[in-house]
């Protein structure tokens, strides 16, 4: 049941495929009491507490989590929505959704030998930080496998503080908690077979997470994550409120299709709201839209104040990695809010100096991996995408091509798509 006194937060899980995700936060989920019923060893093998949160057929015969997951929990002072969020790099873009709708992230790394930090745990710590998740809790898992080596936990705890430092983030505000989703270890409850451990707990950690300030007074904007089709109920949206409010009996505009309807009902977690405001993962069912003009990527808003789609928009990139040089006319997919969409680099406008952020070149003919250059792009197909110092998480955006991020970037100016009268 939420409390309506506490604050409600997103945290996204992030890390290595088989860093032991899904299996820690099964376990927390069964410490305490979330679930009954746990699927025989002999059956589920070491995904015994993984099957918790990998309910779809597919994961579970491949022992992998190919979408998003949503659970509520509650800790003594926090509501929260726990997102767990795919580590395999075939599913990278389900990881980016999640991170856009997260306000904290548990960044899981194995102590395992022969683990530890591992590209996928570069990339989501960079793709966390870029699509703005700044809050962080460190867990460093499987402590098990190494006998609870109080050196081994130093060991990946300083790997992780230099990548992390590298990121951007500050390290000396993060917790570093050495965790076993498998024996449950410091998940739930505290072990004790880390004596030389005294910080909190995950679930204690979690309880201090901070809510950002709700941007209620800006105008409505609602990233569609999924759609439904609900028999007796019709057409049912799902995503996080970003900014503003929705009220049951709103009428809203669906963009970029365009399609207008009326709000008849709001739903987070099975219960029904009286209004929507930021940060909140809702389900909304809508009357008057057809359900081929609202799908993933979509952005609601008020129809008097629209999502912007864009015709073309500039943005600051950055090239974090790339085998070669970048010009006009490169189409890399951009990953924006729920949305992700090939997007042509029409012009290169100039190139700065990272350090400083002045301008060394005017118009270069091409960039390459650590550049910083203002560029402009041309969507394939309507994107919505807002300037950053207007909505802040629907201006940041990841860059990917050849099944790797290459780059992110910040929108600077959008050029609106001209309506038809």
């Amino acid at each position: 049941m939420m409390s309506s006194k506490k604050e409600h937060v997103n945290v996204v899980l992030a890390g290595h495929v088989d860093h032991g995700k899904s299996t820690m936060l099964g376990r927390l989920f069964y410490d305490m009491g979330k679930v009954k019923d746990l699927p025989p060893e002999e059956e589920a093998g070491s995904f015994r507490f993984a099957w918790l949160c990998d309910r779809l057929k597919e994961e579970r015969s491949r022992g992998l989590t190919i979408d998003l997951f949503h659970e509520a929990i509650e800790t003594p002072h926090k509501y929260i929505t726990v997102i767990d969020a795919p580590g395999h790099a075939d599913f990278i873009k389900n990881m980016i959704t999640g991170a856009s709708q997260a306000d904290a992230a548990i960044l899981v790394i194995s102590a395992k030998r022969g683990e530890g930090v591992q590209e996928q745990t570069r990339e989501h710590a960079y793709l966390l930080k870029v699509l703005g998740v700044n809050q962080l809790i460190v867990a460093i898992s499987k402590m098990d496998t190494v006998d609870y080596s109080k050196e081994r936990f130093e060991e990946i705890k300083e790997e992780a503080m230099e990548l992390l430092r590298q990121v951007g983030y500050p390290v000396d505000k993060i917790p570093f908690i050495p965790v076993s989703g498998w024996v449950g270890d410091n998940v739930y409850k505290r072990s004790d077979k880390m004596p030389w451990y005294d910080g909190p707990t995950l679930y204690e950690a979690l309880d201090t997470v901070s809510t950002p300030p709700k941007p209620v007074d800006k105008p409505l904007r609602i990233p569609i994550q999924d759609v439904f089709t609900i028999t007796g109920v019709g057409l049912v949206p799902v995503g996080r409120v970003v900014t503003g409010v929705l009220k049951p009996g709103d009428k809203i505009i669906v963009e970029p299709t365009g399609a207008v309807g009326e709000v008849r009902s709001i739903e987070m977690h099975h219960k029904r709201l009286d209004k929507a405001e930021p940060g909140d993962n809702i389900g909304f069912n809508v009357k008057g839209i057809e359900k081929k003009l609202v799908y993933r990527g979509c952005v609601v808003g008020h129809p008097d104040n629209p999502p912007t789609v864009a015709e073309e928009f500039t943005a600051q990139i950055v090239i974090t990695r790339h085998p070669t040089a970048i010009s006009v006319g490169y189409t890399p997919v951009i990953h924006v809010h729920t949305a992700h969409m090939a997007s042509k680099i029409i012009e290169i406008v100039d190139k700065r100096d990272p350090r400083t952020g002045q301008v060394i070149e005017k118009n270069p003919s091409f960039i390459k991996k650590g550049d910083i250059a203002i560029v402009k792009f041309r969507p394939i197909r309507p994107l919505v995408i807002e300037r950053r110092q207007d909505f802040d998480q629907l201006g940041r955006f990841a860059i990917r091509d050849m099944g790797m991020t290459i780059g992110a970037g910040i929108v600077l100016d959008v050029k609106k798509v001209e309506k038809k009268r």
